[in-house]
Protein backbone atom coordinates (compact mmCIF):
# COMPACT_ATOMS: atom_id res chain seq x y z
CA UNK A 1 0.00 0.00 0.00
CA UNK A 2 3.19 2.19 0.69
CA UNK A 3 4.60 1.99 -2.22
CA UNK A 4 1.20 2.08 -4.24
CA UNK A 5 0.88 5.75 -2.53
CA UNK A 6 4.24 6.48 -3.51
CA UNK A 7 3.85 5.83 -6.66
CA UNK A 8 0.53 8.16 -6.66
CA UNK A 9 2.24 11.38 -4.66
CA UNK A 10 5.40 10.71 -7.66
CA UNK A 11 3.05 11.41 -10.81
CA UNK A 12 0.71 13.54 -9.34
CA UNK A 13 4.01 15.68 -8.32
CA UNK A 14 5.17 15.48 -12.18
CA UNK A 15 1.49 16.84 -12.99
CA UNK A 16 1.71 19.42 -10.55
CA UNK A 17 5.69 20.64 -11.46
CA UNK A 18 4.87 20.35 -15.45
CA UNK A 19 1.60 22.38 -14.81
CA UNK A 20 4.19 25.44 -12.64
CA UNK A 21 6.31 25.61 -15.34
CA UNK A 22 3.78 25.99 -18.14
CA UNK A 23 1.99 28.51 -16.06
CA UNK A 24 5.35 30.56 -14.95
CA UNK A 25 5.80 30.98 -19.09
CA UNK A 26 2.25 31.98 -19.86
CA UNK A 27 2.58 34.08 -16.36
CA UNK A 28 5.09 36.39 -18.57
CA UNK A 29 3.10 36.51 -21.87
CA UNK A 30 1.24 39.83 -22.91
CA UNK A 31 -1.87 38.17 -23.37
CA UNK A 32 -1.64 36.75 -19.60
CA UNK A 33 -1.71 40.57 -17.83
CA UNK A 34 -4.08 41.81 -20.56
CA UNK A 35 -6.49 39.15 -19.01
CA UNK A 36 -5.64 40.76 -15.48
CA UNK A 37 -7.47 44.37 -16.69
CA UNK A 38 -10.95 44.90 -15.41
CA UNK A 39 -13.11 47.44 -14.60
CA UNK A 40 -11.01 50.29 -12.14
CA UNK A 41 -13.66 50.60 -9.23
CA UNK A 42 -14.48 54.59 -8.60
CA UNK A 43 -13.87 54.00 -4.74
CA UNK A 44 -13.64 52.36 -1.55
CA UNK A 45 -17.00 51.88 0.18
CA UNK A 46 -14.71 52.06 3.58
CA UNK A 47 -11.70 52.57 5.47
CA UNK A 48 -10.52 49.60 6.98
CA UNK A 49 -9.16 49.90 10.37
CA UNK A 50 -4.69 49.69 10.30
CA UNK A 51 -4.49 48.68 13.46
CA UNK A 52 -5.83 45.59 12.55
CA UNK A 53 -2.44 44.76 10.69
CA UNK A 54 -0.82 44.99 13.74
CA UNK A 55 -1.03 41.76 14.50
CA UNK A 56 1.32 40.59 11.61
CA UNK A 57 3.38 43.49 11.93
CA UNK A 58 6.62 44.56 13.75
CA UNK A 59 8.73 47.39 14.34
CA UNK A 60 11.89 44.71 14.79
CA UNK A 61 11.20 43.76 10.99
CA UNK A 62 12.43 47.55 9.72
CA UNK A 63 14.88 49.78 9.82
CA UNK A 64 13.98 51.90 7.19
CA UNK A 65 12.28 55.51 8.60
CA UNK A 66 10.66 57.86 6.32
CA UNK A 67 12.54 60.74 6.55
CA UNK A 68 15.82 58.79 5.76
CA UNK A 69 14.17 57.63 2.41
CA UNK A 70 16.03 58.64 -0.87
CA UNK A 71 13.33 58.01 -3.40
CA UNK A 72 15.71 58.05 -6.17
CA UNK A 73 17.40 54.83 -5.02
CA UNK A 74 14.21 53.19 -3.04
CA UNK A 75 13.87 50.44 -5.16
CA UNK A 76 17.09 49.77 -6.15
CA UNK A 77 18.48 46.13 -5.35
CA UNK A 78 18.06 45.22 -1.80
CA UNK A 79 20.94 43.31 -0.05
CA UNK A 80 19.49 39.86 0.40
CA UNK A 81 16.35 38.35 -0.80
CA UNK A 82 14.63 38.63 2.36
CA UNK A 83 14.73 42.23 2.55
CA UNK A 84 13.43 42.50 -1.28
CA UNK A 85 10.20 40.44 0.10
CA UNK A 86 9.98 42.63 2.88
CA UNK A 87 10.19 46.12 1.14
CA UNK A 88 7.34 44.47 -1.96
CA UNK A 89 5.35 43.33 0.73
CA UNK A 90 4.39 46.86 2.13
CA UNK A 91 4.06 45.62 5.54
CA UNK A 92 6.24 48.46 6.71
CA UNK A 93 3.35 50.85 5.40
CA UNK A 94 1.55 49.94 9.14
CA UNK A 95 4.09 50.92 11.19
CA UNK A 96 5.73 54.42 9.64
CA UNK A 97 4.64 57.87 11.55
CA UNK A 98 1.17 58.20 10.60
CA UNK A 99 1.89 62.01 10.58
CA UNK A 100 4.63 61.05 8.20
CA UNK A 101 4.76 63.10 4.57
CA UNK A 102 2.05 61.80 2.72
CA UNK A 103 3.17 62.31 -0.76
CA UNK A 104 6.75 59.98 0.00
CA UNK A 105 4.36 57.32 0.65
CA UNK A 106 2.19 57.75 -2.74
CA UNK A 107 5.32 58.43 -4.68
CA UNK A 108 7.43 55.26 -3.61
CA UNK A 109 3.52 53.41 -4.40
CA UNK A 110 3.42 55.36 -7.58
CA UNK A 111 6.98 54.48 -8.52
CA UNK A 112 6.66 50.16 -7.73
CA UNK A 113 3.20 50.58 -9.72
CA UNK A 114 5.23 52.33 -12.82
CA UNK A 115 7.67 49.45 -12.63
CA UNK A 116 5.61 46.62 -11.61
CA UNK A 117 2.63 47.01 -14.20
CA UNK A 118 3.18 43.01 -15.76
CA UNK A 119 4.13 40.29 -13.63
CA UNK A 120 7.51 39.59 -12.17
CA UNK A 121 7.78 36.04 -10.11
CA UNK A 122 9.99 37.25 -6.93
CA UNK A 123 7.66 40.14 -5.95
CA UNK A 124 4.56 38.51 -7.68
CA UNK A 125 4.58 35.87 -5.14
CA UNK A 126 1.55 34.59 -4.11
CA UNK A 127 2.54 35.31 -0.06
CA UNK A 128 3.97 38.91 -1.22
CA UNK A 129 1.56 39.85 -3.55
CA UNK A 130 -1.15 38.91 -0.71
CA UNK A 131 0.68 40.81 2.13
CA UNK A 132 0.73 43.80 -0.60
CA UNK A 133 -2.91 44.09 -1.01
CA UNK A 134 -3.59 43.39 2.38
CA UNK A 135 -1.06 46.28 3.53
CA UNK A 136 -2.60 48.35 0.74
CA UNK A 137 -6.07 48.36 1.77
CA UNK A 138 -5.65 48.87 5.24
CA UNK A 139 -3.54 51.45 5.15
CA UNK A 140 -5.68 52.88 2.38
CA UNK A 141 -6.94 56.04 4.34
CA UNK A 142 -3.49 57.25 4.51
CA UNK A 143 -2.15 56.16 1.30
CA UNK A 144 -4.95 58.28 -0.21
CA UNK A 145 -5.12 61.49 1.44
CA UNK A 146 -4.86 64.79 -0.02
CA UNK A 147 -4.20 62.91 -3.36
CA UNK A 148 -5.22 63.57 -7.11
CA UNK A 149 -7.53 61.65 -9.54
CA UNK A 150 -4.66 60.19 -11.31
CA UNK A 151 -2.96 58.41 -8.18
CA UNK A 152 -6.13 57.13 -7.12
CA UNK A 153 -7.26 55.65 -10.41
CA UNK A 154 -3.95 54.02 -10.86
CA UNK A 155 -4.09 52.73 -6.88
CA UNK A 156 -7.69 51.45 -7.35
CA UNK A 157 -6.50 49.59 -10.83
CA UNK A 158 -3.50 47.82 -9.45
CA UNK A 159 -5.10 46.42 -6.39
CA UNK A 160 -7.29 44.98 -8.81
CA UNK A 161 -5.09 43.26 -11.07
CA UNK A 162 -2.77 42.17 -8.52
CA UNK A 163 -6.60 40.52 -6.81
CA UNK A 164 -7.53 38.92 -10.30
CA UNK A 165 -4.08 37.26 -10.47
CA UNK A 166 -4.46 35.96 -7.02
CA UNK A 167 -7.98 34.32 -7.96
CA UNK A 168 -6.11 32.49 -10.72
CA UNK A 169 -3.58 31.32 -8.96
CA UNK A 170 -5.33 30.13 -5.63
CA UNK A 171 -6.01 26.73 -7.23
CA UNK A 172 -2.38 26.04 -8.13
CA UNK A 173 -1.22 26.91 -4.17
CA UNK A 174 -0.69 23.90 -2.51
CA UNK A 175 0.69 26.29 0.23
CA UNK A 176 -2.06 26.01 2.83
CA UNK A 177 -0.47 29.46 5.16
CA UNK A 178 -0.05 31.06 1.47
CA UNK A 179 -3.89 30.36 0.69
CA UNK A 180 -5.33 32.31 4.27
CA UNK A 181 -3.17 34.99 2.67
CA UNK A 182 -4.47 34.93 -0.88
CA UNK A 183 -7.83 34.60 0.45
CA UNK A 184 -7.79 37.25 2.78
CA UNK A 185 -6.47 39.56 0.07
CA UNK A 186 -9.30 38.48 -1.91
CA UNK A 187 -12.13 39.36 0.33
CA UNK A 188 -10.68 42.58 1.33
CA UNK A 189 -11.17 43.63 -2.44
CA UNK A 190 -14.86 42.70 -2.41
CA UNK A 191 -15.30 44.50 1.15
CA UNK A 192 -13.79 48.20 -0.09
CA UNK A 193 -14.74 47.93 -3.32
CA UNK A 194 -18.86 47.69 -4.52
CA UNK A 195 -17.92 47.09 -7.86
CA UNK A 196 -16.10 43.54 -6.71
CA UNK A 197 -18.53 42.82 -4.01
CA UNK A 198 -18.37 39.07 -5.82
CA UNK A 199 -14.65 38.84 -4.47
CA UNK A 200 -16.16 38.60 -1.14
CA UNK A 201 -18.79 35.96 -1.93
CA UNK A 202 -16.28 34.12 -3.53
CA UNK A 203 -13.90 34.53 -0.67
CA UNK A 204 -15.72 33.27 2.06
CA UNK A 205 -17.23 30.44 -0.22
CA UNK A 206 -13.41 29.25 -0.52
CA UNK A 207 -12.65 30.33 3.00
CA UNK A 208 -15.19 27.77 4.15
CA UNK A 209 -13.97 25.26 2.72
CA UNK A 210 -10.19 25.82 3.30
CA UNK A 211 -11.37 25.44 7.43
CA UNK A 212 -13.01 22.25 6.70
CA UNK A 213 -9.69 20.73 5.28
CA UNK A 214 -7.69 22.36 7.41
CA UNK A 215 -8.83 22.19 10.90
CA UNK A 216 -9.82 19.34 13.26
CA UNK A 217 -12.77 19.54 15.09
CA UNK A 218 -11.04 21.35 17.85
CA UNK A 219 -9.78 23.92 15.24
CA UNK A 220 -6.15 23.18 15.44
CA UNK A 221 -4.57 22.92 12.23
CA UNK A 222 -4.31 19.63 10.15
CA UNK A 223 -0.45 19.98 10.39
CA UNK A 224 0.10 20.02 14.10
CA UNK A 225 1.91 23.19 13.87
CA UNK A 226 1.69 25.54 16.29
CA UNK A 227 2.58 28.75 13.95
CA UNK A 228 0.13 27.69 11.69
CA UNK A 229 -2.83 27.96 14.48
CA UNK A 230 -1.44 31.60 15.59
CA UNK A 231 -1.21 32.58 11.85
CA UNK A 232 -4.47 31.55 10.30
CA UNK A 233 -5.87 33.29 13.40
CA UNK A 234 -4.47 36.56 12.73
CA UNK A 235 -5.68 36.43 9.02
CA UNK A 236 -9.43 35.41 10.33
CA UNK A 237 -9.52 38.00 12.37
CA UNK A 238 -8.41 40.32 9.85
CA UNK A 239 -11.48 39.29 8.18
CA UNK A 240 -14.24 38.82 10.53
CA UNK A 241 -13.23 42.46 11.83
CA UNK A 242 -13.54 43.79 8.09
CA UNK A 243 -16.83 42.18 7.37
CA UNK A 244 -17.82 43.61 10.11
CA UNK A 245 -17.15 47.43 9.34
CA UNK A 246 -18.49 46.48 5.85
CA UNK A 247 -21.61 45.87 7.70
CA UNK A 248 -22.15 42.68 5.55
CA UNK A 249 -22.96 39.50 7.29
CA UNK A 250 -20.75 37.40 9.52
CA UNK A 251 -20.96 33.71 8.81
CA UNK A 252 -21.07 31.36 11.88
CA UNK A 253 -18.24 29.30 10.75
CA UNK A 254 -16.11 32.35 11.09
CA UNK A 255 -16.93 33.18 14.35
CA UNK A 256 -16.78 29.61 15.41
CA UNK A 257 -13.74 28.66 14.09
CA UNK A 258 -11.83 31.96 15.55
CA UNK A 259 -13.21 31.02 18.75
CA UNK A 260 -11.78 27.53 18.51
CA UNK A 261 -8.59 28.81 17.24
CA UNK A 262 -8.05 31.29 20.35
CA UNK A 263 -9.08 28.53 22.56
CA UNK A 264 -6.94 26.45 21.32
CA UNK A 265 -3.93 28.82 21.78
CA UNK A 266 -4.57 29.79 25.13
CA UNK A 267 -4.61 25.77 25.86
CA UNK A 268 -0.75 25.01 24.49
CA UNK A 269 0.67 28.70 25.80
CA UNK A 270 3.67 28.08 27.50
CA UNK A 271 4.20 30.01 31.40
CA UNK A 272 6.47 32.37 29.66
CA UNK A 273 2.95 33.14 27.03
CA UNK A 274 5.22 31.28 24.19
CA UNK A 275 4.46 28.95 21.69
CA UNK A 276 5.43 25.40 22.57
CA UNK A 277 8.39 24.05 20.12
CA UNK A 278 6.43 21.11 18.64
CA UNK A 279 5.83 20.21 14.52
CA UNK A 280 7.19 23.46 13.13
CA UNK A 281 7.15 25.50 15.49
CA UNK A 282 9.53 28.75 16.86
CA UNK A 283 9.74 30.51 19.75
CA UNK A 284 7.09 33.17 19.74
CA UNK A 285 5.94 35.67 22.34
CA UNK A 286 2.27 35.95 22.35
CA UNK A 287 2.26 38.90 24.87
CA UNK A 288 1.48 41.56 22.05
CA UNK A 289 -1.21 38.83 19.97
CA UNK A 290 -3.30 38.65 23.48
CA UNK A 291 -3.17 42.42 23.72
CA UNK A 292 -4.44 42.69 20.16
CA UNK A 293 -7.25 40.64 20.44
CA UNK A 294 -8.38 41.86 24.02
CA UNK A 295 -8.57 45.39 22.64
CA UNK A 296 -10.68 44.03 19.84
CA UNK A 297 -13.18 42.12 22.90
CA UNK A 298 -12.22 38.55 21.91
CA UNK A 299 -12.35 35.97 25.34
CA UNK A 300 -10.50 32.66 25.46
CA UNK A 301 -10.13 30.06 27.99
CA UNK A 302 -8.90 26.39 28.33
CA UNK A 303 -10.99 23.98 26.97
CA UNK A 304 -9.14 20.54 27.46
CA UNK A 305 -5.90 19.63 28.37
CA UNK A 306 -5.50 18.39 24.86
CA UNK A 307 -5.80 20.01 21.65
CA UNK A 308 -4.08 19.09 18.40
CA UNK A 309 -2.48 16.11 19.47
CA UNK A 310 -0.56 18.04 22.22
CA UNK A 311 -1.24 17.17 26.34
CA UNK A 312 -0.24 19.95 28.89
CA UNK A 313 0.08 19.06 32.51
CA UNK A 314 -0.20 21.77 35.04
CA UNK A 315 0.47 21.59 38.76
CA UNK A 316 1.90 24.77 40.53
CA UNK A 317 5.22 25.29 39.63
CA UNK A 318 5.04 22.50 37.04
CA UNK A 319 4.08 22.42 33.52
CA UNK A 320 4.97 19.85 31.03
CA UNK A 321 3.57 20.18 27.22
CA UNK A 322 3.91 16.41 25.76
CA UNK A 323 3.43 15.69 22.19
CA UNK A 324 1.06 12.64 21.83
CA UNK A 325 -0.62 13.26 18.10
CA UNK A 326 -0.13 11.08 15.17
CA UNK A 327 2.00 12.63 12.21
CA UNK A 328 -0.39 14.69 10.09
CA UNK A 329 -0.76 13.34 6.41
CA UNK A 330 1.40 13.57 3.83
CA UNK A 331 -0.15 16.88 2.49
CA UNK A 332 0.09 18.14 5.76
CA UNK A 333 3.25 17.52 6.73
CA UNK A 334 6.08 20.45 5.18
CA UNK A 335 6.80 21.21 8.53
CA UNK A 336 6.41 18.35 10.62
CA UNK A 337 9.07 16.96 13.21
CA UNK A 338 9.45 13.41 14.05
CA UNK A 339 9.18 13.58 17.92
CA UNK A 340 5.83 11.70 19.54
CA UNK A 341 6.26 11.40 22.97
CA UNK A 342 8.44 14.40 23.28
CA UNK A 343 7.85 16.88 26.02
CA UNK A 344 8.68 20.50 27.34
CA UNK A 345 8.70 21.31 31.07
CA UNK A 346 8.73 24.66 32.51
CA UNK A 347 9.34 24.98 36.71
CA UNK A 348 8.20 27.97 38.32
CA UNK A 349 7.81 29.34 34.69
CA UNK A 350 11.58 28.85 33.71
CA UNK A 351 11.73 26.67 30.81
CA UNK A 352 14.27 23.77 31.64
CA UNK A 353 13.53 21.03 28.93
CA UNK A 354 12.49 21.92 25.41
CA UNK A 355 12.98 20.59 21.69
CA UNK A 356 15.51 22.17 19.40
CA UNK A 357 12.45 24.09 17.54
CA UNK A 358 11.97 24.50 13.62
CA UNK A 359 15.22 25.52 12.00
CA UNK A 360 13.17 27.56 8.94
CA UNK A 361 13.92 30.95 9.27
CA UNK A 362 17.67 29.94 9.25
CA UNK A 363 18.63 27.83 6.37
CA UNK A 364 17.79 24.37 4.74
CA UNK A 365 20.29 22.65 6.81
CA UNK A 366 18.92 23.73 10.06
CA UNK A 367 15.43 22.60 9.30
CA UNK A 368 16.87 19.53 8.11
CA UNK A 369 18.59 18.75 11.04
CA UNK A 370 15.31 20.43 13.08
CA UNK A 371 13.07 17.69 11.98
CA UNK A 372 15.47 14.69 13.11
CA UNK A 373 14.14 12.85 15.79
CA UNK A 374 17.41 13.24 18.16
CA UNK A 375 16.65 16.87 17.97
CA UNK A 376 13.67 16.33 20.61
CA UNK A 377 13.40 15.72 24.04
CA UNK A 378 12.58 11.79 23.60
CA UNK A 379 13.62 8.11 22.62
CA UNK A 380 15.48 7.08 19.79
CA UNK A 381 16.88 3.42 18.26
CA UNK A 382 20.26 3.02 16.67
CA UNK A 383 20.25 7.02 15.82
CA UNK A 384 17.11 6.73 13.63
CA UNK A 385 13.72 8.98 12.87
CA UNK A 386 10.92 7.32 13.89
CA UNK A 387 9.72 8.87 10.09
CA UNK A 388 11.81 8.94 7.28
CA UNK A 389 11.65 12.67 4.97
CA UNK A 390 10.74 12.75 1.08
CA UNK A 391 13.83 12.80 -0.90
CA UNK A 392 12.63 12.81 -4.30
CA UNK A 393 13.07 16.30 -5.64
CA UNK A 394 10.53 16.24 -8.20
CA UNK A 395 7.82 15.57 -4.87
CA UNK A 396 9.55 17.92 -2.26
CA UNK A 397 9.01 20.49 -5.30
CA UNK A 398 5.35 20.03 -5.31
CA UNK A 399 4.25 19.37 -1.72
CA UNK A 400 7.42 20.54 0.30
CA UNK A 401 9.77 18.71 2.45
CA UNK A 402 6.78 15.98 3.13
CA UNK A 403 6.98 12.96 4.93
CA UNK A 404 7.10 9.27 3.86
CA UNK A 405 5.29 6.63 6.15
CA UNK A 406 3.22 7.02 8.93
CA UNK A 407 3.09 5.26 12.57
CA UNK A 408 -0.03 5.21 15.36
CA UNK A 409 0.17 6.52 19.16
CA UNK A 410 -1.53 3.94 21.05
CA UNK A 411 -2.84 4.29 24.58
CA UNK A 412 -2.72 7.65 25.58
CA UNK A 413 -4.50 8.13 28.96
CA UNK A 414 -4.20 10.81 32.04
CA UNK A 415 -4.84 9.84 35.15
CA UNK A 416 -5.17 13.02 38.17
CA UNK A 417 -5.08 11.48 41.56
CA UNK A 418 -4.64 13.35 44.51
CA UNK A 419 -1.11 12.58 45.18
CA UNK A 420 0.12 12.97 41.24
CA UNK A 421 -0.93 13.91 37.18
CA UNK A 422 0.16 11.49 34.95
CA UNK A 423 0.13 10.82 31.53
CA UNK A 424 1.15 7.49 29.40
CA UNK A 425 1.13 7.09 25.42
CA UNK A 426 2.91 5.03 23.40
CA UNK A 427 3.80 4.54 19.40
CA UNK A 428 4.67 1.74 16.99
CA UNK A 429 6.95 3.62 15.08
CA UNK A 430 9.94 1.43 15.84
CA UNK A 431 8.25 -1.87 15.65
CA UNK A 432 8.57 -2.81 11.62
CA UNK A 433 12.46 -1.82 11.86
CA UNK A 434 13.52 -2.72 15.36
CA UNK A 435 10.85 -5.05 16.47
CA UNK A 436 10.22 -2.55 20.07
CA UNK A 437 7.14 -0.51 21.27
CA UNK A 438 8.08 2.39 22.82
CA UNK A 439 6.07 3.58 25.95
CA UNK A 440 6.96 7.00 27.63
CA UNK A 441 5.22 7.80 30.97
CA UNK A 442 5.39 11.43 32.51
CA UNK A 443 4.30 11.97 35.40
CA UNK A 444 4.04 15.49 38.21
CA UNK A 445 4.02 14.42 41.80
CA UNK A 446 2.09 17.03 43.72
CA UNK A 447 3.72 16.61 46.64
CA UNK A 448 7.15 17.59 46.65
CA UNK A 449 6.63 18.76 42.97
CA UNK A 450 8.74 16.41 41.22
CA UNK A 451 8.87 15.33 37.75
CA UNK A 452 8.94 11.52 37.04
CA UNK A 453 9.22 9.12 34.08
CA UNK A 454 9.97 6.28 32.20
CA UNK A 455 10.87 5.65 28.89
CA UNK A 456 9.66 1.13 28.25
CA UNK A 457 11.06 -0.45 25.12
CA UNK A 458 8.99 -3.29 24.69
CA UNK A 459 10.40 -6.35 22.44
CA UNK A 460 8.28 -7.88 20.13
CA UNK A 461 8.60 -11.35 18.40
CA UNK A 462 11.13 -9.99 16.20
CA UNK A 463 13.61 -7.67 18.78
CA UNK A 464 17.30 -7.08 17.05
CA UNK A 465 20.00 -5.88 18.92
CA UNK A 466 19.80 -2.16 19.53
CA UNK A 467 21.52 1.14 20.75
CA UNK A 468 18.63 3.55 22.33
CA UNK A 469 19.29 6.97 23.57
CA UNK A 470 17.47 9.19 25.16
CA UNK A 471 17.98 13.35 25.22
CA UNK A 472 16.37 15.80 27.22
CA UNK A 473 17.52 18.90 25.54
CA UNK A 474 18.25 21.55 27.71
CA UNK A 475 17.06 25.58 27.04
CA UNK A 476 19.48 27.74 25.91
CA UNK A 477 21.32 29.56 28.94
CA UNK A 478 20.63 26.28 31.49
CA UNK A 479 23.74 24.76 32.80
CA UNK A 480 23.96 21.82 33.89
CA UNK A 481 27.09 19.70 35.82
CA UNK A 482 27.22 15.72 35.40
CA UNK A 483 27.75 14.27 38.90
CA UNK A 484 30.93 11.81 39.87
CA UNK A 485 28.62 8.90 40.47
CA UNK A 486 27.43 9.27 36.90
CA UNK A 487 23.91 8.71 37.75
CA UNK A 488 22.83 12.56 38.04
CA UNK A 489 23.09 16.00 37.09
CA UNK A 490 23.17 19.58 38.92
CA UNK A 491 20.76 21.93 36.34
CA UNK A 492 21.65 25.45 37.54
CA UNK A 493 18.22 27.34 36.87
CA UNK A 494 19.29 30.52 39.11
CA UNK A 495 22.68 31.68 40.83
CA UNK A 496 20.81 29.99 43.92
CA UNK A 497 18.12 28.21 42.61
CA UNK A 498 18.73 24.44 40.93
CA UNK A 499 17.29 20.73 39.76
CA UNK A 500 18.98 17.62 40.25
CA UNK A 501 18.16 14.96 37.77
CA UNK A 502 18.70 11.52 38.32
CA UNK A 503 18.26 7.97 35.96
CA UNK A 504 17.81 5.29 38.45
CA UNK A 505 20.59 2.27 37.85
CA UNK A 506 21.72 3.89 34.39
CA UNK A 507 24.68 6.50 33.95
CA UNK A 508 23.94 9.36 32.11
CA UNK A 509 26.26 11.77 29.77
CA UNK A 510 25.88 15.34 28.89
CA UNK A 511 26.55 16.40 25.70
CA UNK A 512 26.36 19.54 23.20
CA UNK A 513 23.68 20.34 21.72
CA UNK A 514 21.88 22.98 19.15
CA UNK A 515 18.88 25.19 19.54
CA UNK A 516 17.19 26.32 16.56
CA UNK A 517 13.87 27.51 17.51
CA UNK A 518 14.50 31.76 16.95
CA UNK A 519 16.15 32.92 14.13
CA UNK A 520 19.88 31.76 14.31
CA UNK A 521 21.49 29.01 16.01
CA UNK A 522 22.22 28.83 19.51
CA UNK A 523 24.04 26.68 21.48
CA UNK A 524 22.78 24.47 24.00
CA UNK A 525 23.50 20.91 26.64
CA UNK A 526 21.40 17.73 26.14
CA UNK A 527 21.36 15.51 29.27
CA UNK A 528 21.47 12.04 27.69
CA UNK A 529 20.59 8.11 29.06
CA UNK A 530 21.89 5.62 26.60
CA UNK A 531 22.57 2.08 26.41
CA UNK A 532 21.98 -1.03 24.75
CA UNK A 533 19.65 -4.03 24.35
CA UNK A 534 19.74 -7.85 23.31
CA UNK A 535 16.47 -8.64 21.87
CA UNK A 536 15.21 -7.75 25.49
CA UNK A 537 12.65 -5.23 26.76
CA UNK A 538 13.45 -2.33 29.23
CA UNK A 539 12.09 0.26 31.49
CA UNK A 540 14.46 3.48 31.73
CA UNK A 541 13.45 5.53 35.12
CA UNK A 542 13.90 9.22 35.32
CA UNK A 543 13.67 11.66 37.83
CA UNK A 544 13.79 15.59 37.93
CA UNK A 545 13.50 17.33 41.59
CA UNK A 546 14.28 20.43 43.36
CA UNK A 547 18.24 20.48 44.37
CA UNK A 548 17.21 21.06 48.82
Amino acid sequence: MQYLKSIYFYFLAIKINLSATFKKIYLTTDYYNSSLQSKVPDQFYFFPNPFLLSSITSYKNFSFKMSRINLNTFWDKQPSLVEEKKINSFLWLNIIDRKADVLIIQRIISSWIDNNKKYKRKIWDNSILSRRVISWILNSEIVLKNTNEYFKKSFFNSIIIQTNHLKKSLNSEHNYSNKIEILTAILLSGLVFKEYLSNFHFGIKELESLIEEFFDKEGFPMSRNPNHLLKFSKYLIIVKECTKDAQQYVPDFLDEIIEKNLNCIRNITTPDNKMPLFNGGTEIKLDDFFSYINNLGYKNKLIDSTVGGIKTLKHKKCFVIFDIGNPPQKKFSSAYQSGPLSFEYYFDKKKIITNCGFGYNISEKAMHLSRLTSAQSCLTINDTSVLKFERNKIINKAFGNSIKGSFKVLNSNLKDEEEKLCSTASHNSYVKYFGYQHKRQIKINKNDESLMGFDELSKRENGLNINYNVRFHLYPGINVIQTMGGYSALIQIEKNRSLIFTSINQKISVEKSIFLGRNKILNNLSIVIAGKLNNESKIINWVLKKNI
